[in-house]
């Protein structure tokens, strides 16, 4: 079978392949590896429990506001001396964040992780598009997508294992050794391309950086505030609105703006940043829902935890497999139909979970949605840059990156405020059925009946434990209907015809 030409020749694809995604697993993987050594970092820096958040709080949002950075330096700089740098510049301050003595001192290494890790993904991403003939992008995309969404499901185990066989500082020196060998294969086998003298656009990039940092800011504190019963939240959505209104207004007006935003008059695109803000909030939120299930109301340990949840991994990795050789035969809009209905399925599944099951139904449910979101994820960034120009695929894949992030922290928000609300509703409603008339009470616990607190007490540990139990089904429930709400959209995707034209500078 013979290929068309990629848009960038490359002399040894699969090589580069394998180092591009090295480094996206690495970067991928510090997103949630560092989660559960959090108390460990804190016992060792002297740090509180609300202090040490800024660990993760300092990279999310240098990361969020670094990602559009990456189109304009790919441009000015090339591509490869942007790999190289932030490749190295990732590896070393892991490598410092697993040396540091104070919470100061990670805070700040943290920050300049975020920058240089933010530029990764979206680099990965739009060389693979171009490095791969139109007829092997839906492998590419499997490949990109394995790394992309096995990582945030294998960090938490990998993070659980090394923090309690060594400690916590190997969540960070880990990334040496990968760091090493994902910089040498991309200096070994990404050559410089020609360079784009583009003016940078410092209003433009302001006003996105103040609007996207505010945001990623609210959706981080907005819990431990009481959203908007606080002056702070109020704030950070001002700034948000305000921020974000005059990016738009400006870039429309520039004749060479930060971010070119001709990318959203493509309707793939437009569509595909729409769905993939969707499945941030419905990926990352049943990952960030998990952990604490299985560990504060079924009793599981850490390590434990990480080895019920990793087969969703291998889900994922299956479908990958799968859905990378069928995407080029058939209609990628009904692979990810397909994709849609069978995440659906697996959180209709998961709205039937109770505190007696056993780990079977958490595995089987996990295998599922892995495997259906692997359909989703491959298909739809197919189909999001096939009919882009190649010289927009830079800003493309920063801001489609940038979506996907944004909706993952929405989507983490969102379940957790929903958690904690309906844990409130529902221990109220189950703690106004426990009366001195109610057979469970008059045949379970007779003594209640006596008031004696020994009882009491452990009657309210049951409604509260009841309580909370019910509250992860709601926002599971709550998922299954945002999974398919999505489905209008795909009928709005066109499926592209023939390979997509290079198109005019976008200067």
């Amino acid at each position: 079978m013979s290929f068309s030409k990629p848009a960038f020749v490359v002399p040894a694809p699969g090589w580069l392949t394998a180092s591009i995604m090295v480094a996206t697993i690495m970067q991928v993987l510090d997103t949630t590896i560092a989660n559960v050594a959090l108390p460990h970092m804190a016992a060792s820096l002297g740090a509180t429990q609300s202090e040490i958040t800024w660990v993760l709080t300092s990279y999310i949002v240098a990361s969020a506001i670094a990602t559009p950075l990456t189109g304009w330096t790919a441009d000015r700089l090339g591509r490869r001396r942007v790999m190289v740098g932030a490749i190295a510049g990732f590896t070393l301050f892991s490598m410092l964040c697993g040396l540091a003595s104070s919470l100061p001192e990670m805070v700040v290494f943290r920050i300049m992780q975020g920058v240089c890790g933010a530029m990764l993904i979206p680099m990965a991403q739009s060389l693979l598009l171009d490095i791969n003939p139109r007829e092997r992008i839906g492998q590419a995309m499997a490949i990109y997508g394995a790394g992309i969404m096995v990582g945030p499901i294998v960090g938490p185990t990998l993070g659980g294992y090394l923090t309690e066989v060594f400690n916590w500082r190997y969540v960070f020196l880990i990334n040496l050794p990968v760091g090493i060998v994902a910089l040498f294969g991309v200096l070994a086998f990404l050559p410089q391309e020609e360079t784009r003298e583009r003016r940078f656009d410092f209003m433009g990039f302001a006003m996105l950086a103040i609007g996207i940092g505010a945001l990623q800011m609210m959706l981080d504190r907005g819990e431990s505030v009481d959203w908007f019963e606080s002056t702070e939240i109020w704030i950070y959505a001002a700034l948000t609105v305000s921020g974000i209104w005059a990016f738009v207004i400006h870039s429309l007006g520039s004749d060479d703006p930060f971010v070119n935003l001709r990318i959203f008059a493509d309707r793939n695109f437009a569509m595909g940043s729409l769905f993939i803000f969707v499945v941030g909030l419905t990926m990352f939120s049943g990952l960030a829902l998990l952990p604490p299930l299985l560990q504060r109301l079924m009793g599981y340990p850490v390590i434990e935890t990480g080895l019920v949840m990793a087969p969703r991994g291998v889900g994922t990795m299956l479908s990958m497999i799968v859905v990378g050789r069928l995407v080029s035969k058939f209609d990628p809009r009904a692979l990810v139909m397909f994709g849609v209905l069978l995440t659906a399925w697996s959180l209709h599944l998961m709205t039937g979970f109770d505190l007696q099951m056993d780990s079977h139904p958490i595995i089987w449910t996990g295998v599922i949605q892995g495997f259906g979101l692997g359909f989703v994820f491959v298909p739809l960034s197919t189909l999001a840059f096939a009919t882009l120009p190649q010289n927009l695929r830079g800003d493309a894949t920063s801001m489609f990156s940038l979506i996907r992030n944004v909706g993952s922290g929405a989507g983490i928000s969102i379940v957790t405020a929903v958690l904690s609300r309906m844990m409130v509703v529902n221990h109220e409603s189950l703690a106004t059925q426990i009366t001195a008339q109610s057979p469970q009470v008059r045949d379970a616990m007779p003594l209640l009946l006596n008031h004696q607190p020994t009882f009491m007490t452990i009657a309210d540990g049951l409604v509260t434990q009841q309580a909370a139990m019910i509250a992860y089904l709601d926002n599971f429930f709550l998922m299954l209907l945002l999974t398919l709400a999505v489905i209008p959209i795909v009928f709005l995707l066109r499926k592209p015809q023939g390979p997509v034209e290079a198109g005019p500078p976008s200067e």
